[in-house]
This record gives structure tokens, C-alpha cells and sequence, in this order.
């Protein structure tokens, strides 16, 4: 917008001389003109801005929202180049005390041989008795003796306890020799010898020999049930299928759980099937 009045008087700043000739095309232009309307509506009225849920259209102002992330600012000319490295073995110290504890801990001496004189002694006793009992090998009672016995014993359901038991001490006694599950074979053949105890400590009481119950054979079966109780808790050494298990190298809650399910099977099995007192 130009203003009505062409007077170059009107517009001429104080002390400003007009000595150069104006063009002819010039105008002079009222400052007041170029301040917005009261009818003006900001930018909106001439920029169109595209709506983001509009699926027609331009929508250039949003052609960069799907475009992959920029990849990280690289200096012109490329990656310093690296020095030349080879990988070299790095030389770790020995820490003296803990390979004296490892040597310690792998050092058993003759001890894995004890432990296998030991299991094969038990585990062929048991093997032996075992087959006295199911085929009178040797001298033995054979099952029909071994039924009589247990029944003067005073075993009850001694039909069906003459195949358990002498089953059970026949494969205890390979367990043993095989040095295989040997927590629970020497578990079971503690149960049996603690029944044997019992029943020789019930025939001296009811002799009247019970201070003699030491002295006279029974202590045999004591050791023998010592050795089983023995086995369960130093393990069966590494001369054994047990070997690669853990309670062959370092035995501890497993055997002593082992011992008390050997101990508690055989009381619970004279309670249940015989009842006596051997003490009173």
C-alpha cells in the first residue's frame, strides 16, 4: 500500500537534505501500512499444514519419520587405521595356597584301595550268606531253613520276608562288590545286619545269656554292620561305576541321610514284623 500524499516534505527526516533527484517511479511508503489488519490470521491463512492422520496428500513434511536412523558421524577420510596388534598369551601368577589346597584335596594315598577291600569284603559276606539262603550252598539253610528260622525267630509273614530278605541281601552284596548306588546298597545291608543283631540279642534274653550277647559271636555281626555304616559314610572310592558321583569324591548330607534311612529301615522293619524286646 503507497500513501495518499506524494509531498517528499512530509517524509523527510529532520535535517535531511534532498539534493539527489528522486525516480520518477519512486513512492514513498507509510510504515504504518506494512503493521497486520485486525482481520489477519497469522501464518495459518497462507501455509497449509498437512494433517498427520491423513492418508492422501502431500505429506512431505513427514517424508523423513520412516526413513532409518542416521548412521554415527565419521570423520572425513575414514577411521584412523590402528596399530598392528598380535595376540600374545599373558602369563596369570600361581597362587601357591590355593594349588596346595587342590593337591590336597586330589591326594588319597591308598585310601580308594581300603575303601574297595573294604566294599568287597562286605558285599562278597553278603553275597555268600545270600546264596547259603537260596540254594544251601556251603552248608546253609537253603529257603525252607531260612523260612524256620525266621519264623522261631518270631518274624511274622515269614513266607514272603525269606525271598525278600535273601534277594535283598544278594544284591546288596553285587552293589557293594560293583561299587554301584553303594549309599543304598550299604543302606540296605545295614538294615538286614540290624535285624540280625536284634534277633541274636532276642535269643540271648530269652536264655538268659544277655550279658553273654557280646562274647558270644554277636559281636561279629556288630563289626560287620560298624563296616556297612562305614562304607555309607566315606563313600566307595573311586574304584567303583560310582566314581564320576559326587558321594564317591567329597560324602557328606547324602550318607548321612543314607544312614539314617539304613538305621531307621531295619528298627522299623523289627517293629513291624517281629515286635520283641530284645532287652527286656
Amino acid at each position: 500500500m503507497t500513501s495518499h500524499s506524494q509531498d517528499p516534505q512530509a517524509w523527510q527526516r529532520p535535517g535531511y537534505s534532498d539534493d539527489a533527484a528522486r525516480p520518477a517511479g519512486a513512492s514513498l511508503v507509510d510504515p504504518e501500512d506494512d503493521l497486520p489488519s485486525a482481520t489477519y490470521g497469522g501464518d495459518f491463512e497462507t501455509t497449509a499444514i498437512p494433517r498427520y492422520d491423513s492418508k492422501t496428500g502431500d505429506q512431505s513434511a513427514f517424508s523423513l519419520v520412516a526413513d532409518p536412523e542416521p548412521l554415527p558421524y565419521a570423520q572425513p577420510g575414514g577411521p584412523a587405521p590402528m596399530a598392528p596388534f598380535s595376540a600374545e598369551p599373558a602369563e596369570i601368577e600361581r597362587d601357591e595356597f590355593v594349588d596346595d589346597r587342590v593337591k590336597a584335596a586330589g591326594r588319597r594315598g591308598t585310601q580308594d584301595l581300603g575303601l574297595l577291600i573294604l566294599r568287597v569284603a562286605l558285599g562278597g559276606l553278603m553275597i555268600i550268606h545270600g546264596l547259603q539262603k537260596a540254594f544251601g550252598w556251603w552248608g546253609g539253610p537253603g529257603l525252607d531253613g531260612f523260612n524256620t528260622s525266621l519264623g522261631e525267630m518270631g518274624f511274622k509273614n515269614a513266607d514272603i520276608l525269606t525271598y525278600a530278605a535273601t534277594g535283598g541281601q544278594i544284591a546288596a552284596g553285587v552293589l557293594l562288590v560293583l561299587g554301584l548306588f553303594t549309599p543304598i546298597a550299604a543302606a540296605g545291608a545295614l538294615a538286614y545286619l540290624i535285624n540280625g543283631v536284634l534277633a541274636a540279642a532276642m535269643a540271648a534274653h530269652e536264655q538268659a545269656r544277655l550279658s553273654e550277647v557280646i562274647t558270644d559271636g554277636t559281636e561279629y555281626r556288630l563289626i560287620v554292620a560298624a563296616a556297612a555304616a562305614a562304607i555309607i559314610l566315606t563313600g566307595p572310592g573311586r574304584y567303583g561305576f560310582d566314581a564320576g558321583r559326587g558321594w564317591a569324591r567329597r560324602p557328606f548330607v547324602g550318607s548321612f541321610v543314607a544312614l539314617l534311612l539304613g538305621v531307621a529301615g531295619g528298627i522299623a522293619i523289627w517293629v513291624l514284623l517281629n515286635g520283641g524286646n530284645p532287652l527286656g
